[in-house]
């Protein structure tokens, strides 16, 4: 590989020191940002004779260019790393994706009377925090024990107003009537607290003792309920794991790879000794080094305040983890020791998180591949095919209006070839009266590409391709709008929804894809969305402007609004109602209707 003048002058002139390195491609997108103990060295293998995987020689053959960030430790490169992935999203680094947010048990012992909460959400409050809840048991289930076993209270917040239905069947020590003292609430937290934490049993018992007792009395539900309880507390305890301590927590974090460079993670939870459940995630990035793609999936894993940082966490690989345990103490204030086992329970969890991450690689490998072929293949097939570099971000603009009426935009950005909802723009237009799509365009393009500070923390990065939806009109409109910004830059085509036909700036006759074309096909995804993302908000737009029409109307309150509008398909149908049609709708009286009508007409007169 040659490499050229700039870049070789740089490599030479790295630092010794550790720091942060920003690789950039021809068109100056950063592609990969790494870590490194020493920024000269670690750097320049990418570019030596060594043997390097697939990915790997992907992404060299990419880079055109090198930034460097001096820090002052490993550990603060490391989180600088994280946080500029974060944000940048570069394509060849690990990308860390999941919706889904697991149920936790929250218990805020600095309260009086402390209760006890399901949230989804970790914070550094001081409270305590049990879970993650899932694989076959339902945080509301281990709620449920808890208030028959210990009474502790659920109520979200003191004082209530009177004891609740909690207090008269036993499930509530009333604290809120004064029914409990404090020592012996406290007492009961304490019990609740060792139950989730697994040194505790004496659940068991009283739900044994409470079934009896109901069995005794034929009150047959409630004993069923407890029967329910005591499957569910057996069910927790066949998960504990043998050898290892009542009250141990750690995580064991495995990842694996097949011959296509394809990856994935799985991290097993253990918390008090019993396996909570499993983790598994899609794993994107290219490496030199297994534990680098280790670290950086640990460091935004752990960053991700829902996952909790155990004392302990187990590796199958072996790596100078120090940067990583500097870390992750700067995120928790806790120390945490990492673990290369070799023989015994610890080895049988890595073995079972290595079975996790091959089983979830195997099974999404072709579904994986198939979003790939759909996603970023397309948008590499669509920059070769407009001869741009590889349009990773790409943002739509659609007007959207009835009438010229309620006139708005939408401006939807797709990431990778993906939906990237959190960078979707509204906007209202303000300077077009009546149907004007041209000049609309030409104030959302100018709105969008002011001149500001592309460094501020909110800016929205930049396009790597503007897409319009309609003909060559809206092009010429957009492209004339942009003329005198430095948006002009940005490459810009036009999506012409009757034909599909995709024009392009310097080509009088449209660009014209197979109705197969991946390329197409993520045009139209684009395209639509935008249509969509307008469509919702002129519909809001339009709904407020009726409900404001209404307002106006003396004795019109929202529940006969609401009436209003499902009798009559618009509100130009009940402004040409008389009294009569009025009155006859049910929920209406002969006086509001009559007010209606004289509203209206008063409205036609002016």
């Amino acid at each position: 590989m040659e490499l050229s003048e700039r870049l070789l002058s740089k490599l030479q002139d790295l630092p010794e020191k550790s720091g942060v390195y920003l690789f950039r491609d021809s068109a100056g997108q950063v592609i990969y940002i790494g870590k490194a103990r020493q920024l000269k060295n670690r750097v320049r293998q990418y570019f030596t004779g060594t043997q390097k995987s697939e990915k790997t020689q992907a992404l060299v053959l990419q880079i055109a260019d090198v930034d460097y960030i001096i820090t002052l430790t490993e550990k603060d490169a490391l989180s600088l790393e994280a946080n500029l992935v974060k944000k940048q999203k570069p394509r060849y680094n690990i990308l860390l994706k999941d919706d889904k947010q697991y149920p936790y048990i929250r218990i805020d012992v600095k309260q009086k009377f402390p209760a006890v909460e399901i949230t989804r959400k970790i914070k550094n409050d001081g409270a305590k925090y049990f879970g993650p809840y899932f694989f076959g048991i339902r945080a509301a289930e281990v709620v449920e024990v808890i208030k028959s076993a210990y009474r502790v209270r659920c109520c979200p917040k003191l004082p209530q107003k009177r004891v609740c239905l909690n207090y008269h069947i036993n499930l509530c020590l009333a604290p809120c009537e004064g029914k409990t003292s404090q020592a012996e609430y406290r007492a009961a937290v304490e019990k609740t607290i060792a139950f989730l934490s697994g040194r505790e049993d004496g659940a068991a018992e009283i739900l044994n003792q409470k079934m009896e007792e109901a069995v005794a009395a034929e009150d047959f539900e409630r004993a069923i309920g407890c029967r329910d309880r005591l499957a569910m507390i057996k069910r927790l305890k066949e998960r504990s794991i043998a050898d290892l301590a009542d009250n141990q927590d750690l995580d064991a974090v495995c990842l694996a790879s097949d011959e296509s460079g394809s990856a994935a993670a799985a991290v097993v939870i253990v918390r008090g000794g019993k396996m909570m459940g499993v983790k598994n995630y899609p794993v994107t990035g290219a490496f030199l080094q297994r534990s680098e793609a280790a670290a950086q999936f640990i460091a935004q894993y752990y960053a991700d305040p829902n996952n909790q940082i155990p004392p302990e966490i187990l590796l199958n690989e072996e790596f100078d983890t120090a940067a990583l345990a500097e870390y992750l103490f700067a995120l928790s204030g806790k120390k945490t020791h990492f673990t290369f086992p070799k023989i015994g329970v610890k080895k049988k969890l890595m073995q079972t998180a290595h079975e996790n991450a091959q089983d979830f690689l195997t099974k999404s490998a072709d579904k994986l591949l198939r979003e790939r072929h759909f996603t970023v293949d397309a948008a590499e097939r669509l920059g070769k095919i407009l001869g741009v570099p590889y349009p990773r971000r790409i943002e739509c603009y659609d007007i959207s209006h009835l009438s010229g009426t309620d006139s708005v935009a939408s401006g939807v950005v797709f990431t990778d070839g993906k939906a990237d909802k959190k960078e979707y723009r509204r906007y209202k237009i303000q300077s077009v009266q009546g149907i004007d799509d041209y000049k609309s365009l030409a104030e959302v393009m100018g709105r969008r590409f002011a001149k500001k500070d592309e460094s501020a923390p909110h800016a929205p990065a930049p396009p790597d391709l503007i897409v319009i939806d309609g003909g060559k009109g809206q092009l010429s409109a957009a492209r004339a709008a942009l003329t005198d910004t430095a948006a002009a830059r940005f490459p810009i085509i036009a999506l012409a929804e009757r034909d599909e036909h995709i024009f392009t700036p310097d080509n009088p006759e449209p660009l014209i894809l197979k109705k197969s074309d991946p390329a197409l096909k993520l045009l139209q995804r684009v395209r639509d969305e935008a249509h969509r993302f307008a469509l919702a908000y002129h519909h809001v737009r339009r709904k407020k402007r009726v409900h404001s029409v209404l307002e106006e109307i003396s004795g019109v309150g929202p529940k006969k609004r609401q009436i209003l509008l499902k009798a009559f398909p618009s509100v130009n149908e009940i402004a040409l109602a008389d009294t009569q049609t009025l009155a006859a709708v049910e929920g209406i009286d002969y006086k509001t209707a009559q007010a209606i009508a004289e509203f209206f007409n008063q409205k036609r007169g002016e």
